[in-house]
């Protein structure tokens, strides 16, 4: 590997990812004398070319790290590109997004003798897919029960998955056994989870589950009331947006409600279950926790989104046709 560019929003994430790709062009050679973090508010591209174009002292192989590469512009990161044409086989660059928007300039070269990692958290099965490869690689063998109650409690807080794994093995020892009982003394308060997370529950009419996605919302996600909302009206407005109109490819739903084709798709089948009158109960449901919480009813915040959710579950529950008092 002569380069790598490596993005995500995550910063635990991202310095798994710069660990990995340093590990990988080491290749044996001795960390404290291969690898060279470059950075300051003072550092210049010139000077990166410098650096990756001396070579090795001691060691076969030099790793450069370079972050926040998004701090230069297109034209000043050409000298960068014009290196990238012809590196010097003896030295490796780590480049980390940051700073600003990266180069496509860079990014492109980067891709003709190098690679791209992008180290930002996968959401719906690709997370479980994701903590399943990596507990695959940890020092332990996990059971599948195991990664799958990691995987449900972490939800989209991916970052913390390298510290549990650590405290694991500094528990039970590199090789042991991992179940859910020895996991789950070491968990910690669930982590944060994803919007939809919440209104697939709602729509399943799984309450229990919808007020559990609530929690983690407001709690691990530090979500607020009014933005929690929001994507309940977005939720049912795309629904009512749906309702009535004759769409019935997923391509039409995603251009009426503006939303990406398999979202749209469940909109306009969940609008179809629900019926007109059940998804205008939903909106004036919404409509009303609006203004209690902004003073209408004395109730504290949680309470409001608490009663919302479960009605909104009721109605989920309920097959189209069919309305719901509450």
């Amino acid at each position: 590997m002569t380069v790598v560019l490596i993005k995500g929003d995550d910063p635990t994430l991202v310095n798994d990812a710069v660990r990995e790709a340093v590990d990988a062009a080491l290749a044996g050679e001795d960390r404290s004398l291969a690898v060279e973090e470059l950075g300051g508010d003072e550092l210049t591209v010139g000077a990166i070319v410098d650096a990756a174009m001396t070579a090795p002292f001691l060691t076969a192989r030099r790793v450069l790290v370079v972050r926040e590469v998004g701090r230069w512009s297109t034209e000043e990161v050409e000298p960068l590109v014009a290196y990238l044409g012809e590196p010097l086989e003896t030295t490796s660059l780590v480049l980390v997004a940051g700073g600003g928007a990266t180069s496509q300039r860079l990014a492109n070269a980067v891709k003709k003798g190098g690679r791209l990692v992008d180290a930002g958290a996968p959401t719906g099965r690709a997370r479980t897919s994701w903590v399943t490869a990596r507990l695959a690689a940890a020092p332990l063998r996990f059971d599948a029960a195991a990664g799958n109650r990691l995987a449900e409690h972490l939800g989209e807080d991916l970052g913390r998955l390298t510290s549990i794994v650590d405290i694991l093995v500094s528990t039970y020892g590199e090789g042991a056994r991992v179940g859910v009982a020895e996991l789950e003394p070491f968990l910690g308060s669930a982590g944060s989870i994803a919007p939809w997370d919440l209104t697939d529950a709602i729509d399943r009419g799984d309450a229990e589950a919808a007020l559990t996605a609530l929690a983690r919302l407001t709690g691990a996600g530090e979500r607020h009331p009014l933005v929690i909302l929001a994507s309940l009206h977005r939720h049912y407005a795309a629904m009512l947006r749906l309702d009535g109109s004759g769409i019935r490819s997923e391509q039409d739903a995603a251009a009426a409600t503006g939303m990406a084709p398999y979202p749209a798709k469940k909109a306009m089948a969940q609008a179809a279950r629900l019926g007109p009158a059940n998804v205008a109960r939903a909106i004036t449901l919404v409509a009303d926790a609006d203004l209690d919480l902004r003073g209408m009813k004395e109730w504290p915040d949680a309470l409001v989104l608490e009663v919302l959710v479960a009605r909104l579950s009721r109605l989920g529950a309920r097959p189209a046709g069919r309305r719901v008092r509450s």
